[in-house]
């Protein structure tokens, strides 16, 4: 299967969506809305959830199900007070020793003049910031498109897993392709240079966990996928010199793509 080939699974409709693992995962789950400054975006779907005992914020990317759900939620472009309403929910996890688990999907961040109008850059380049000095664990996992700063802003952690069919990729292999080639038709040829799939963040020390789709959206699957999510953060969270482990982790990113080389 070709990386072209990955990209478009990962922006299947039918695949589940961030609320659907964030419902399916944490329960109780207790969503909670507004960034406290502007609005609420509705494609950040996050609050705070149990997972076997534990107490977790839990944030998602959500793409939406039909029309009318992926309008409201910008198909799963987030605004900028749709960062930072999960920075406020980051926050308030650090300061109460709770472990933040993200759900990334989304094509890249909203591009609206609105958008750019309220801060979409500064937005994003504060969550950057902010999530590298955060004292308590961070998970990503990417469960379908992680494209550029807009999923980087949830993605700033100690761990990375890619669901199987995911992609991670600074552009969209069409972007890519109109730039290089001034053709977005060549976008299949960009997305194998791009090594945007799972196995390539994997060999290139991007990702740590490639996550196996086989009954995705099933409830076995949600079942396995909370174990190990819970003995993951159970790990994390006996970390010593947690901060300085996530500055070493972004520190030695192309280091294994050099060495190759």
């Amino acid at each position: 299967m070709s990386a072209y080939d990955i990209v478009r699974i990962a922006r299947s409709g039918s695949r589940p969506t961030g609320s659907d693992y964030v419902k399916s995962i944490f329960s109780p789950f207790v969503e909670l809305h507004g960034d406290r400054r502007y609005a609420d975006d509705a494609a950040i779907f996050a609050g705070i959830g149990m997972l076997d005992g534990m107490a977790v914020t839990a944030i998602a990317i959500d793409k939406g199900h039909d029309t009318e759900e992926r309008t409201k939620r910008h198909f799963g472009a987030p605004e900028p007070e749709g960062y930072r309403k999960a920075l406020r929910l980051m926050k308030e996890a650090a300061k109460f020793h709770r472990p933040i688990v993200t759900f990334v999907d989304t094509s890249g961040a909203y591009c609206g003049i609105d958008a750019e109008e309220r801060g979409q850059g500064e937005a994003i380049a504060e969550n950057l910031w902010e999530m590298m000095d955060l004292d308590t664990p961070i998970l990503a996992i990417l469960i379908g498109e992680g494209g550029s700063g807009g999923a980087i802003a949830l993605a700033a952690s100690d761990r990375v897993w890619m669901l199987e069919n995911s992609v991670y990729s600074v552009i969209s292999p069409e972007g890519c392709a109109s730039i290089l080639w001034k053709d977005a038709g060549k976008a299949a040829e960009a997305a194998e240079g791009l090594k945007l799939t799972a196995h390539d963040a994997l060999s290139l020390g991007i990702a740590e966990e490639i996550i196996s789709e086989d009954g995705l959206g099933g409830k076995a699957f949600y079942n396995r996928l909370g174990e190990k999510i819970k003995a993951e953060l159970d790990a994390l969270c006996c970390e010593s010199e947690l901060l300085q482990k996530r500055y070493d982790r972004f520190r030695s990113f192309g280091r294994k793509y050099t060495e190759k080389r």
